[in-house]
């Protein structure tokens, strides 16, 4: 089926954006939300979620991803990532992202959902490790 339409991408950055008024960011103020779609069709949604303890914090893209995982879904077509100012998944989202699959679509968006960035997670992270590189 593929994920190819204008409406459908849109419709995804509206629901990453609709989730990012959930985040928990009372120390940086700066609310993540994500949507996964999987191949199946159905969507996940994430909220980065701060502690005072500041490595216990999550991410958005990361949420969605284990949402989806601990749901049966490895399958992933696209996420999108809406933040007050369009910015990037964390090096660490894109690793977590990578397990997955390289070919997912990342749809990168700010705060007004206009689209800012257009990508694949190979795209967002060159020369990542896979899990082939373990020599299984």
């Amino acid at each position: 089926m593929g994920f190819p339409s204008v409406e459908e991408r849109q419709a995804l950055i509206d629901l990453a954006n609709e989730a990012r008024r959930r985040a928990y960011a009372p120390y940086s103020n700066y609310r993540v939300g994500a949507a996964l779609r999987t191949k199946s069709g159905r969507i996940f949604t994430g909220v980065n979620v701060e502690n005072a303890a500041y490595p216990d914090s999550i991410c958005a893209e990361r949420v969605a991803v284990f949402k989806a995982v601990s749901e049966g879904e490895r399958d992933f077509e696209a996420v999108a990532v809406v933040t007050d100012n369009g910015g990037a998944p964390c090096g660490s989202c894109r690793q977590v992202l990578a397990e997955f699959g390289l070919d997912t679509v990342v749809l990168i968006a700010d705060q007004d959902g206009r689209l800012t960035q257009e990508t694949t997670v190979g795209g967002l992270l060159p020369g990542a490790f896979q899990p082939y590189h373990l020599g299984k």
